[in-house]
C-alpha cells in the first residue's frame, strides 16, 4: 500500500459517531461496567433495545483501550515461592500426611511423616485413624523434643492442608521458636522431599494394595522406616544412609571409601583411565527451590550453582552466611547433553516410495524417491 493511497471509505451500514458514543456510554455505565459485551447485549435485548452486534461492541471498546477483563471477579493473592536452605541436620524439616488404604473400600489410615531435608532422615512418624491437628501437634512436639532441637534453629515446611495450617500447630511452633513455611497452593514441587519419600514407600515391592488392619499397616511402617533410615543408600546424599548422615557418621564412612578406592587404584591403576577414583561427594547444602541467577532466569535454565543468588534473593532461612559451594537443588536437575558430542544420525527420508501400493493401481513406478 503506497503512502498516497486513499483511505478506505466508511461503509454505509456503519454506526454514526453519535451511535458509537451511545454504545460506549452504555458499556461504561454503572450497571454494565463489570459485565462482558455478550451480557450487555443479552440484557438490552431483554429490555427491547438493540444498539449493535456483540462484535461491534468489542471493536468500540478496543478503539477506546477498554478491551480487558470487565467482570468483577475475586482476585487471589500471589503466594511467594518458598526458598529454604539446609546446611546441616535439624535445620529444615518437611512434613506431610498420606493415606493408606484399609481393608474395605473408603477406609483409610493416615500416616504422618516428618523428614529432615538435609539428611533425608525420617525423624518422626505416626499412624492414625484420622487426620487431626491435635495429633499433628503432638507428633511435632515429641519429635522436636526427641531430636533436642534448640529454639530459633528449625524451619518446618509443609503444604497447605488443614492440619498444617491449623491454629494449634501454628501456636505450638511459635511457642517452640520454630519458623513455619508453606507451599504455594496446588504446587506439589514446593514440597518435593516428602512427595519423593512417599513415592519410595508406595513403590516398594512389599507395599500391599490394601492393609488388612491397623496393626498390619503399623507393622509395615515400622519395617519400612527402619530400612529407609538405616539400610537405604540414598542417591541424593552421596549414596549414604540417611541415619549415617544425620548422626554425624558421613565423614568417617567417606574416608573409609576413599581408602578402599585408593587401594583398588594402586593394585590396578590401568583400569582407572580417569585417575584415582573418588567416592560421591556429600552435599554441603540442600535447597527447596534454589534461587536462580539473573542470566539463568532469562534463559529459563535450571540453577544448580548460583554464586550470586543470596545477594539477589531474600531467603527465609534464619541464618546468613551459609556456604555456597556444593549447594544443590531439591532434586537433581536434568540437563540436556552437549549436542556436539552426540554422533549425527542420518536423517530419515520420508519420501521413499514403497515397492507396492495397496489398491487397484498395483505396483509403483520403478524409482526409489518421489520428487515433488
Amino acid at each position: 500500500m503506497t503512502s498516497d493511497a486513499k483511505p478506505r471509505p466508511t461503509p454505509a451500514r456503519a454506526l454514526s459517531v453519535d451511535e458509537r458514543k451511545a454504545v460506549l456510554d452504555q458499556l461504561n455505565s454503572e450497571r454494565f461496567a463489570d459485565q462482558s459485551p455478550r451480557q450487555v447485549y443479552s440484557k438490552l435485548l431483554d429490555e427491547g433495545s438493540y444498539l449493535c452486534s456483540v462484535r461491534t461492541m468489542y471493536r468500540i471498546l478496543e478503539e477506546n483501550q477498554s478491551s480487558r477483563e470487565r467482570r468483577n471477579q475475586l482476585t487471589h493473592p500471589k503466594y511467594k515461592k518458598p526458598e529454604l536452605l539446609a546446611t546441616g541436620p535439624n535445620e529444615v524439616w518437611s512434613w506431610d500426611i498420606t493415606k493408606l488404604k484399609g481393608p474395605e473400600k473408603w477406609t483409610y489410615y493416615y500416616l504422618y511423616v516428618i523428614l529432615d531435608i538435609y539428611s533425608r532422615t525420617v525423624v518422626g512418624w505416626m499412624l492414625a485413624h484420622r487426620e487431626s491437628s491435635d495429633l499433628a501437634k503432638r507428633l511435632i512436639e515429641t519429635t522436636i523434643e526427641k531430636q533436642n532441637v534448640p529454639a530459633d534453629q528449625l524451619i518446618i515446611h509443609s503444604d497447605r492442608g488443614p492440619s498444617m495450617t491449623s491454629h494449634n500447630v501454628a501456636h505450638l511452633l511459635g511457642s517452640l521458636g520454630v519458623t513455619k513455611s508453606h507451599s504455594r497452593p496446588h504446587v506439589s514441587n514446593d514440597n518435593p522431599f516428602s512427595e519423593s519419600q512417599f513415592k519410595t514407600m508406595k513403590y516398594r515391592p512389599e507395599f500391599p494394595q490394601r492393609f488388612g488392619s491397623y496393626e498390619d499397616a503399623l507393622g509395615f511402617c515400622r519395617r519400612f522406616f527402619h530400612w529407609y533410615n538405616n539400610d537405604h543408600y540414598h542417591s541424593g546424599i552421596g549414596m549414604l544412609t540417611p541415619a549415617s548422615l544425620h548422626y554425624g557418621q558421613a565423614d568417617e564412612i567417606r574416608s573409609a571409601r576413599e581408602q578402599t578406592l585408593e587401594l583398588a587404584w594402586q593394585r590396578n591403576p590401568e583400569r582407572f583411565v580417569k585417575g584415582t577414583p573418588r567416592p560421591e561427594p556429600i552435599p554441603g547444602a540442600v535447597w527447596i527451590n534454589a534461587p536462580r541467577c539473573q542470566a539463568e532466569k532469562e534463559n529459563e535454565a535450571p540453577a544448580v550453582h548460583c554464586a550470586e543468588a543470596p545477594e539477589e534473593t531474600s531467603l527465609t532461612h534464619p541464618r546468613s552466611g551459609y556456604p555456597l559451594d556444593g549447594c544443590v537443588p531439591a532434586e537433581p536437575s536434568s540437563v540436556s547433553p552437549d549436542t556436539t558430542t552426540i554422533p549425527q544420525e542420518s536423517s530419515l527420508n520420508t519420501r521413499v516410495m514403497p515397492k507396492k501400493i495397496p489398491g487397484f493401481q498395483g505396483l509403483a513406478p520403478d524409482h526409489t524417491e518421489l520428487r515433488l
